[in-house]
């Protein structure tokens, strides 16, 4: 009995997995500036409105607290900021984190530019700490005050006397409106914010601690008198408990649910496994009936064996013996028309060994596709390892089932692939690149189409291949794109800047942007670009 070894699986190529995990990350800050986008249409556009939603920072609140609510959008929002006022040089700010110390530059331009530029001469790929570090070389950031928390002894709650017009700044780098200037035109509704008018017109209510006015007394904590300390304990003692309560009816719900949806899932589960258990029982009674079939077969070749061989013993006695000693049977000339009769009866027999030899000359390959398949299913649900041989033999594989598996695929393709190619070849002004264009498509069974061509075909294609080596030669300025239809730079737009003499220095249009512009190919691994 044959045993199969386990094949050892090939260690990971570190350039492949590092290519991938960056392109993972890359691809998580591209659809993370697709958010911002779409966050500006919901709150300049008013959307929230037609949810109920008060305004813009309820439904933040709301519905996105999960991803940080409306603070992390704010950060966002002034992230969206520096990249527009950065201009071209915004593609090198990868996300939010790296644009958070650019913010507090984004009302100067010029400095903005000159920050990010120092940053990139440092590193040409920067991170968050060389943005800062460049940031702080332009405007030097002044330690900031620290405020004093004393409440003035005073007898009862006094309101801050805020002067007509008063103009302050927003100094919270996380807010949205970070750098800019606006007036305090109403009266304070509390201690603790002020209700700032911009620029543009719009109102909001900012904490004093977000605030900078020299000029303006704007206390920065909530202070209370003495005889409310122990009102405001309770109150906040018991909401504190109503929070635990909440809390824990939450988390009960969420087990809850959690658990019915469990229990949904495995109900599907076992849907699916029953369903699966009744497709294999099918599956096992026809390959049984298969099994009884290729038992009879193989009985009924042992038979034409025997037979054979008593027929060769007939011929022998025949010849050996005078046609007297026969008697009134047969003759010697019927006893050969007979035994040609029964050669030609076991000509007609099916011998799987000599079929997969000799496959037969109309509709092969799909024949023996499909007698290889049964063999493998024979093989799987008899775990009998003389059927897998037997399907790798007539697949012409290795005796595992997913290499099997594979070549039985490959085989389904062939058809299409000789069909594709013959009507590209019977064009009229074919070319190589035409032909190109549909062989890399099965390029993983060329080998197998190649059998299924004629010899006219096959120089008709060796033709065109010299003519195109004459006519078009990849060099300097040349217009390329990767040729193995597998590899992203497939479908990508690239130039020949350097002719090395058996490689060439190629600079991808995709990667302006990166760090990495170009990269070196051998020239067969490239083919000239065309448009999709």
């Amino acid at each position: 009995m044959l045993t199969l070894e386990r094949e050892e699986t090939s260690a990971l190529d570190y350039s492949n997995l590092n290519t991938s995990i960056q392109e993972t990350f890359t691809a998580i800050d591209r659809f993370e500036w697709q958010a911002v986008d779409e966050i500006l249409q919901m709150r300049e556009q008013q959307l929230y409105l037609q949810a109920g939603y008060k305004n813009f920072e309820e439904y933040c609140q709301r519905e996105l607290y999960a991803w940080g609510g409306y603070r992390r959008i704010n950060q966002l929002l002034g992230a969206k900021k520096v990249i527009d006022a950065v201009g071209e040089l915004g593609g090198h700010i990868k996300n939010e984190r790296q644009a958070r110390p650019l913010l507090r530059l984004v009302k100067e331009p010029e400095k903005l530019k000159q920050a990010v530029a120092i940053a990139l001469k440092d590193n040409p790929s920067p991170g968050e700490s060389d943005f800062a570090a460049a940031a702080k070389k332009v405007v030097p950031q002044l330690p900031r005050k620290k405020q004093s928390t004393q409440e003035p002894m005073v007898p009862k709650i006094q309101e801050p006397v805020v002067p007509q017009k008063a103009i302050v700044t927003v100094s919270q780098q996380s807010h949205p409106r970070y750098g800019e200037e606006g007036t305090i035109e109403a009266d304070a509704p509390n201690r603790w914010q002020q209700i700032v008018t911009f620029a543009d017109g719009e109102r909001l209510l900012i904490n004093n601690a977000d605030l900078d006015a020299p000029s303006v007394p704007l206390p920065r904590e909530r202070s209370y008198p003495a005889e409310y300390t122990e009102a405001i304990a309770t109150i906040e003692e018991r909401h504190k408990q109503e929070l635990e309560q909440l809390s824990q009816e939450l988390r009960i719900g969420l087990q809850t649910e959690a658990t019915a949806r469990a229990e949904a899932l495995v109900q599907e589960q076992i849907q699916s496994l029953q369903q699966l258990f009744k497709q294999q029982k099918e599956e096992n009674i026809q390959l049984q009936q298969r099994l009884g079939e290729m038992e009879g077969l193989r009985k009924l070749e042992a038979e034409n064996q025997q037979l054979k061989q008593r027929i060769q013993d007939l011929e022998n006695a025949v010849e050996q013996r005078p046609s007297q000693q026969w008697g009134n049977t047969m003759t010697q000339q019927a006893t050969k028309a007979l035994n040609k009769q029964v050669k030609q009866a076991l000509e007609k027999t099916i011998d799987l060994r000599s079929l997969a030899q000799e496959p037969p000359k109309e509709n092969a390959q799909e024949c023996l596709r499909l007698m290889g398949m049964a063999l493998k299913n024979l093989a799987s649900a008899m775990n009998n390892t003389q059927a897998l041989e037997a399907a790798a033999i007539i697949l012409g594989s290795e005796p595992t089932p997913t290499a099997i598996a594979y070549r039985a695929e490959q085989l389904e393709m062939l058809p299409q692939a000789v069909n594709d190619i013959r009507q590209v070849l019977a064009k009229p002004e074919c070319t190589w690149q035409e032909f190109l264009n549909v062989a890399q498509e099965y390029e993983v069974i060329k080998q197998d189409y190649w059998a299924e061509l004629t010899s006219e075909e096959i120089q008709l294609i060796a033709a065109l291949q010299n003519i195109s080596t004459e006519l078009d030669t990849i060099g300097v300025s040349s217009v390329v794109a990767h040729a193995d239809p597998y590899r992203t730079l497939y479908v990508e737009r690239g130039e020949v800047v350097e002719d090395l003499g058996e490689e060439l220095v190629v600079a991808w249009d995709h990667w302006r942007n990166e760090s990495k512009k170009t990269d070196r190919y051998f020239r067969d691994e490239l083919r000239f670009w065309q448009p999709q």
